[in-house]
């Protein structure tokens, strides 16, 4: 169907059907993903257990603080263990307001890139 000889206006028309069910597909899609993304975040959301940084140390090892309740506790994170450092108090933390639940907004990684470029 696609492969014949057609004229111009014929190819033009297949070439606009072609694009118009890309972009269904594509729109499809991305509601899907954003469905899909609210329905995973509304689960996580109200729980007791909140990861509130994650430091990388070495390929497929980490360190995280994870506030469980009202009790924060330090864990390692390997490939196949997990392993509970210390427990911390609220008092041995120190909260940045800017980075909220280990990551930091667009607007501030953007203004960091700029600031790197402009040093250079």
């Amino acid at each position: 169907m696609l492969l014949t000889q057609g004229s111009g206006v014929e190819s033009f028309v297949q070439f606009m059907t072609v694009l118009i069910l890309f972009c269904i597909v594509l729109g499809v899609t991305y509601v899907t993903t954003r469905y899909i993304a609210n329905f995973q975040k509304l689960k996580q959301e109200g729980g007791n257990i909140t990861v509130l940084e994650t430091r990388q140390v070495a390929p497929n090892k980490y360190i995280q603080i994870v506030k469980l309740g009202e009790t924060y506790v330090a864990v390692a994170i390997c490939k196949d263990t997990m392993v509970k450092l210390a427990k911390l108090s609220e008092e041995e933390l120190v909260f940045t307001k800017s980075v909220e639940n280990g990551i930091p907004s667009f607007i501030e990684v953007l203004e960091k890139a700029k600031s790197r470029k402009e040093k250079k």
